[in-house]
């Protein structure tokens, strides 16, 4: 292996605990890290990172207490969103977002679907469903009768 920065083959690897720059307050315990004996360079090796994000970002949404603007923004991020798309689906300005994410407190209920959409949807797996559940409201409704029938023992909404 070579150094990314000086190009030299003076890498030594060490184990260490490491902060995790995506969400500010989380560690990264014993991780191989390896350093640039010349220049001090060094790189994290953080494997199966899509796993990584899955359990920090479950473990945000479910902790007790009001999300921080940083557990906020690492929640979008985690979804794939700009700043933007969280916007639009969430019916706010894109000014509102970067309020959050800068320190002005959510309301309970745009919290509360965060933290939902966080913890039932993997953004690798479910991204399209997750838009197109977001995006209902933005649809023209449909009739207003809604038809339900039994077959074969369930229930069916009629199309």
């Amino acid at each position: 292996m070579r150094c990314m920065l000086c190009g030299e083959e003076a890498l030594q690897r060490t184990r260490q605990n490491v902060p995790y720059r995506s969400l500010p307050g989380t560690v990264l315990v014993d991780v191989d890290v390896w350093k640039c004996v010349e220049c001090g360079e060094y790189e994290v090796v953080i494997p199966a990172v899509n796993e990584l994000e899955n359990v920090l970002a479950r473990s945000v949404a479910e902790k007790p207490g009001r999300l921080t603007p940083a557990e906020i923004r690492f929640l979008r991020k985690h979804l794939g969103w700009s700043g933007t798309d969280f916007a639009r689906h969430f019916g706010v300005a894109p000014e509102t977002v970067s309020r959050w994410e800068n320190g002005t407190p959510m309301g309970p209920q745009a919290e509360k679907l965060l933290r939902v959409c966080a913890t039932r949807m993997d953004p690798s797996r479910d991204h399209e469903e997750l838009e197109t559940l977001l995006d209902r409201q933005a649809e023209e409704p449909r009739e207003k009768l809604l038809r339900v029938h039994r077959r074969r023992k369930s229930w069916e909404v009629a199309a």
